[in-house]
């Protein structure tokens, strides 16, 4: 599943986050970010406008992310 397709209020567990091209450096800023392997996310809100942009949680830092930037992420929803 994509962080971009989780429902709202959903806890996930990213699996990766995939490189749309070489040197994908979107790709590189989530991961710097925290957006690794076995971290927790939440779906905290979706925008008004194209449910655009997302509101992730990592923690306790919350992240604006536009879907495409999400799209890029793999998670696992968890209970």
């Amino acid at each position: 599943m994509r962080l971009s397709d989780l429902p709202k209020g959903a806890n996930a567990v990213v699996e990766r986050v995939e490189d749309a091209h070489a040197d994908d450096q979107i790709a590189q800023r989530l991961r710097d970010l925290g957006f690794v392997a076995g971290e927790q996310v939440k779906l905290v809100a979706r925008g008004p406008v194209g449910a655009d942009p997302l509101l992730i949680q990592i923690g306790s830092t919350r992240f604006a992310l536009r879907r495409a930037e999400a799209a890029r992420v793999a998670v696992r929803e968890v209970a």
